[in-house]
C-alpha cells in the first residue's frame, strides 16, 4: 500500500526534476556559446517575454483553447455516434469505415485551403477542422472497445431476450469505456495542434496567429513564448482528460 502511494508522488519529483535540469541545460548552453535568438533562445529570455506580451498571449490562448475544445467536443459526438451505428447496424461498417479511412489518409493540414474557403478565416474553419482530426481517431478507440466484448457474454443477454441496444447499453458501452477515454486523451493534444496550424494558415486571432504574425516580424523569442503557452494549454486539457478518465475508470 505505501508503495502504491508513493509512486505517484515519486513520478511527480523526477518529472519536476528533469524539467529542472532540462531548463539548466537550455539556459546554459544558450547563454555559454551565445547563441543567437533564431538558434535558440535562453529561458530567461523567453519568459521575459512572456511577461512582457502575457495579455495578448492570454487572449490569444483563450481564443484557440475555445476552438480547440468545441471541435473536440464535436469531434467526439462524431466519433462515438458512429461507432455506435456501425455497433447497431454491422453493415454500416463497409460504408463508413473506408470513406473515413479515405478521408484521414491525407493530412488534416491537406484540407486547410478548402476549409477555410468555404468556412472563412474565422472560428469556424479551425472548429471543423479539429473536429475532423479527432472524430476519426476517436472513431477508431470506440469501434476497438465495443469489439473486445467477449460474445458468449452477448450470446448470453441475447439468450435471455436481450435487445441488441440492450447489450449495447449493459455490456458493450461499459466495455468500451477504457479504449475510449484513452482515445479522448491522446485527441486532446491532436487538437490543440490542429487548431494552432490552421490559425497559422488564415485567423483573426489564437496561438497560430500570433507565432506567424512573430515570425514576419522575426521575433523569434515571442514565437518560442507563444509555444511555451501553446504547450501548457495541451498539457493541461491532457491532464483534464486524463483526471476525468481516472474519476470514471476508478474500478481499473
Amino acid at each position: 500500500m505505501s508503495r502504491a502511494i508513493a509512486s505517484p508522488s515519486l513520478a511527480v519529483q523526477r518529472g519536476f526534476l528533469g524539467a529542472v535540469l532540462l531548463i539548466a541545460c537550455w539556459e546554459g548552453t544558450a547563454r555559454g556559446l551565445h547563441l543567437p535568438a533564431y538558434v535558440l533562445p535562453a529561458v530567461s529570455d523567453i519568459v521575459a517575454g512572456l511577461w512582457s506580451k502575457r495579455a495578448t498571449l492570454t487572449d490569444a490562448a483563450g481564443y484557440t483553447l475555445f476552438e480547440a475544445l468545441v471541435g473536440y467536443g464535436l469531434g467526439c459526438l462524431i466519433g462515438i455516434g458512429l461507432a455506435i451505428a456501425i455497433a447497431l447496424v454491422p453493415a454500416l461498417r463497409s460504408a463508413i469505415l473506408p470513406l473515413a479511412t479515405a478521408i484521414n489518409s491525407v493530412p488534416v493540414v491537406g484540407y486547410s485551403p478548402l476549409i477555410l474557403l468555404w468556412f472563412g478565416i474565422g472560428v469556424s474553419s479551425k472548429i471543423v477542422m479539429v473536429a475532423m482530426a479527432v472524430s476519426f481517431t476517436i472513431l477508431l478507440s470506440m469501434l476497438a472497445g465495443l469489439d473486445r466484448v467477449d460474445r458468449r457474454a452477448v450470446d448470453l443477454m441475447k439468450s435471455f431476450g436481450a435487445s441488441r441496444l440492450s447489450v449495447l447499453w449493459r455490456l458493450r458501452l461499459p466495455t468500451a469505456l477504457p479504449l475510449l477515454l484513452a482515445g479522448m486523451r491522446v485527441s486532446t493534444v491532436r487538437s490543440v495542434i490542429v487548431a494552432i496550424v490552421t490559425e497559422m494558415l488564415g485567423a483573426h486571432g489564437g496561438l497560430g496567429w500570433v507565432i506567424y504574425q512573430a515570425v514576419l516580424q522575426i521575433d523569434f523569442v515571442q514565437v518560442w513564448s507563444a509555444i511555451f503557452v501553446a504547450s501548457a494549454a495541451s498539457l493541461a486539457f491532457f491532464g483534464l482528460v486524463g483526471f476525468l478518465e481516472r474519476k470514471f475508470l476508478f474500478w481499473t
